[in-house]
């Protein structure tokens, strides 16, 4: 079975937002699971975190960072994918907490957005911290400000909101005196380990996303492997959201980069294949 791309928007360079047409996905997915998209045959398997669900489809954010991503981002509306497959990985823990503390990094704002709402809905107050390395690459900022009790942006080079990194903005609030029950952070890996370290240190339970390199998505291949307090588990299926105080972080970001070179052949490939993709 195909699927079709209902709607596709532009969000900034390089980052889309689509809903694609699944019978299943809006029913049975969860805030904090994920899914795996096969553009065709050949392709490869992308999971991507589910950033929401309307009827008869579910949402995905997609940026542009090697081969797959680029390829999915020259689809339209009305053009299909061969796979999509999920919900896959464990919903993220929604119940009443109190205060809590949402931190999103660039493109990982979009998987914190289903999860704000059903905090939000469990009664939690939830203060939101959005950053990007500019203002161009801020997104879904109105759908934040509609949801957050206190939105707090800031960029990188100061374009937007507080010039700095969303570390700075979480430690500010935290000497001020804010004591956070929870903390969620997704974003870039070295991102959400500063997080995880300051969260450590205030000694508040923090979770973030995990995105190591993932074939099936079931628990059979075993790439995803992550050390999680000592212990060997599975981001797909022990996860994907994990306590980031208990991550062994030199490791994951380790196991990430040992494809890169063989990533930015088959990109250099494919856009000597289709030619210039600087519109994208």
């Amino acid at each position: 079975m195909s699927h079709k791309i209902l709607k596709k928007a532009k969000l900034a360079t390089g980052i889309y937002d689509y809903f694609i047409a699944h019978p299943t996905l809006p029913v049975f997915s969860k805030p904090g699971q994920f899914l795996i998209i096969r553009i065709d045959e050949r392709g490869e398997r992308i999971p991507l975190t589910i950033a929401g669900v309307s009827d008869g489809a579910v949402r995905v954010i997609v940026k542009c960072v090697g081969k797959s991503t680029y390829k999915l981002a020259t689809l339209n509306e009305g053009d299909e994918v061969l796979e999509v497959v999920g919900p896959l990985g464990n919903p993220s823990e929604i119940e009443f907490y109190g205060e809590i503390c949402l931190i999103g990094g660039g493109v990982g704002a979009a998987p914190l957005l289903p999860i704000m709402k059903a905090l939000k809905e469990a009664g939690n107050r939830i203060t939101a911290i959005i950053g990007a390395s500019t203002s161009e690459q801020l997104i879904l900022l109105e759908e934040f400000k509609r949801t957050a009790h206190e939105l707090i942006i800031t960029t990188d080079d100061g374009s937007l909101g507080k010039k700095g990194l969303v570390t700075h903005r979480l430690e500010e609030l935290l000497s001020k005196g804010n004591n956070f029950d929870r903390i969620w952070a997704i974003g870039p890996t070295i991102m959400m380990k500063f997080v995880s370290a300051i969260a450590s240190r205030a000694e508040i339970p923090c979770w973030v996303s995990l995105n190591p390199i993932m074939v099936d998505g079931t628990g059979m291949c075993g790439a995803c492997r992550v050390e999680v307090n000592g212990s060997m588990k599975f981001a797909c299926v022990d996860g994907p959201e994990f306590d980031g105080r208990f991550v062994n972080w030199n490791e994951l970001i380790k196991r990430q980069h040992q494809y890169q070179e063989q990533e930015r052949i088959a990109l250099d490939l494919f856009k000597k294949e289709v030619g210039d993709l600087s519109w994208l």
